[in-house]
């Protein structure tokens, strides 16, 4: 087994979304604690990335303080220093089957059709690291013969505690360069695509308000000048 990174938190992403809901650090500053790009940190700030992951104090999980969070916030160049843990360094299971608890194994199914629904670039070795699963489960869900699969509900699987938010983020990222693919730019233009839209959106909603005929309204309810 590896140790986990303790300089950085167990859920990035989690954690970002805590401190952009909560807090006034930059960007650039969650990007730094958490590990994760800054283009991500947009894309979760305008959800057009990680929809549904709920934000989980730092404080609470003891890797961050209300004090430290404060100096970042009056400091813009300055950078969140996470507490040290106490106790032995975490580990991570290395090569081998990954090991899953009773209760979770019914989640199984639901998380590798959320994979092949959302996250293409994934292989089917790597599903089977991530889960904890086999390639011909991996098929009777794609296929729709698995005897569950008139009750699927896709969810993610790092969300439902069978990998890590790191173990997916790394995953994709090593999926989307098997393809050719730099997932730095695509984060880069989905991030761009979504202020795109909004503006598109904005000026859409502008519009619609200047059209708004008052008058037929004022007729519609009986009202008259």
């Amino acid at each position: 087994m590896a140790d986990i990174d303790t300089s950085k938190p167990l859920k990035p992403k989690a954690s970002a979304v805590w401190l952009i809901d909560n807090t006034t650090l930059s960007f650039d500053q969650i990007a730094d604690y958490t590990g994760l790009h800054v283009v991500e940190i947009q894309a979760l700030a305008d959800e057009e990335v990680g929809r549904g992951i709920i934000g989980e104090s730092p404080i609470q999980a003891g890797e961050l303080t209300a004090a430290e969070i404060e100096r970042c916030e009056n400091d813009a160049v300055a950078s969140l220093k996470i507490l040290k843990r106490e106790g032995p360094a975490l580990k991570i299971r290395g090569k081998g089957p990954r090991y899953t608890p009773v209760a979770r194994r019914n989640d199984k199914p639901d998380a590798i059709a959320y994979l092949l629904k959302n996250h293409s670039e994934i292989s089917e070795a790597q599903i089977c690291k991530l889960v904890g699963t086999t390639k011909p489960t991996i098929q009777a869900i794609r296929d729709r013969t698995h005897p569950n699969a008139g009750n699927l509900n896709p969810r993610n699987p790092a969300e439902i505690g069978l990998c890590t938010y790191q173990e997916l983020e790394a995953a994709i990222r090593k999926g989307m360069k098997a393809q050719g693919r730099d997932p730095d730019a695509e984060a880069a233009k989905a991030a761009a695509k979504a202020a795109a839209q909004a503006v598109i959106d904005d000026a859409q909603a502008a519009q619609d308000k200047q059209s708004f005929d008052f008058s037929n309204f004022l007729k519609s309810t009986g009202r008259s000048s």
